[in-house]
């Protein structure tokens, strides 16, 4: 037989054709313009696959449904895309293929906004196998984060120096001017330590050509406390305090003809400590005293135990500065003048009882400052008015029994 040798297989069932016709049309096309009888011999129609004697191993035409055989016989068979049983074969391609004989040049044409994108995300397809970017990305944003950290660190503790160093004031300081109200600010003044504050005279307003010209000797040998008197009530903040301060000074001024304020430092109230003529002047009781009032009628009213305190660290202050001798005597007025009652029963009752206090002028004993040659009544404003032809009975009153 001249085709023996040939393998075929059984016609196609009719569940494979109607599915090979629903879903490829070439099959379909086939089908109805290559209709074959029902009882088609076998290896003639319906055939898969079919081999020739001559060449076996070469597929018939079965693109257009034929084959030829070496005796030119043509049979029928199914389209390309039927089911094909290999068996002990290689290098097998199903499907077009292309061949190119010589060298082949491609082009390849993309979006480079799109590519840019997918490499600086780690999406590019050439990137597929290589580490991500991701955990770059990661690590310069925790560098910027420590970065940031960092920074407000040295802008806080910066912040934090500036404002320690803002809280110790040197002597350029002292002098900054204040307004009069209760809105001031404790770390523009210098501090004496307990929170007294020193008060210069520009502070609390004093008139700018008033002074006195007598300079004081140092270091001071005495010091002499006194009141205001006049039945005032102690000053309570530094508002009030200062408009008592510059009312001393007019009626010094206006009504006592003296050159400035008579007392060197007052007392406040309020713990803080206005500076009068200062350390470096002497105050209209004796030239060679140094003299602090108590602001306040204290014949009357209890002198505040924040006045003791800030008397307590000026005078330290002042012997540490070299401004007051180690040794110095703590005196009242009446006991260097006994027509006045000054500083007042209640402070001088406090008075007696602090260690520096001298029992000097008082009975049984001597006139304060005769082992300096001082004379027994010290009342340099009383002299003055005399070698100055001024003399004001209503003042003389006024002073021998409420004397500042």
């Amino acid at each position: 037989m001249e085709n023996a040798s040939a393998s075929t297989t059984g016609p196609v069932p009719d569940s494979v054709a109607n599915a090979l016709m629903s879903i490829h049309p070439r099959y379909n096309s086939f089908h109805q313009h290559n209709a074959f009888p029902a009882a088609a011999p076998v290896g003639s129609l319906g055939a898969r696959y079919e081999q020739n004697a001559d060449s076996p191993g070469m597929a018939t035409n079965h693109q257009n449904g034929l084959s030829t055989g070496n005796g030119g016989n043509t049979t029928v068979q199914p389209a390309a895309t039927s089911v094909i049983n290999l068996s002990n074969s290689s290098d097998v391609v199903i499907g077009p293929m292309t061949q190119y004989q010589g060298s082949v040049t491609i082009y390849q044409y993309m979006d480079a906004t799109v590519e840019a994108s997918r490499i600086a995300t780690g999406r590019n397809n050439q990137n597929r196998g290589l580490p991500s970017a991701e955990p770059s990305t990661l690590r310069q944003e925790r560098y910027f984060i420590y970065g940031a950290l960092i920074f407000f660190a040295i802008v806080g503790f910066s912040t934090a120096i500036y404002f320690i160093v803002n809280q110790v004031r040197g002597p350029a300081d002292i002098d900054r001017e204040i307004l009069f109200d209760t809105n001031y600010h404790r770390r523009t003044m210098p501090n004496l330590g307990n929170s007294h504050m020193i008060i210069e005279r520009r502070n609390w307003g004093s008139q700018l050509d008033a002074h006195a010209s007598i300079q004081l000797e140092h270091p001071v040998q005495y010091v002499i406390v006194t009141h205001i008197g006049l039945r005032s009530k102690n000053c309570t903040g530094m508002h009030e305090c200062a408009n008592r301060m510059r009312m001393l000074q007019d009626a010094a001024i206006g009504e006592r003809n003296l050159p400035d304020i008579p007392s060197n430092f007052y007392l406040g109230g309020d713990g803080n400590v206005y500076v009068g003529r200062g350390w470096d002047i002497a105050n209209s009781y004796h030239n060679r005293t140094l003299s602090v009032c108590f602001i306040g009628d204290f014949q009357t009213y209890e002198p505040k135990e924040s006045q003791f305190s800030a008397l307590h660290h000026l005078l330290t202050y002042g012997v540490i500065q070299r401004k007051l001798a180690s040794d110095y005597k703590l005196v009242a007025r009446r006991q260097t003048k006994p027509t006045t009652a000054s500083p007042g029963d209640m402070l001088y009752a406090r008075l007696v009882r602090l260690s520096r206090w001298n029992p000097c002028g008082t009975q049984a004993y001597a006139h304060c400052g005769a082992e300096l040659g001082f004379p027994s009544v010290w009342d340099d404003e009383h002299d003055f008015n005399e070698r100055n032809g001024i003399h004001n009975p209503l003042l003389i009153h006024r002073k021998s029994t409420e004397e500042e």
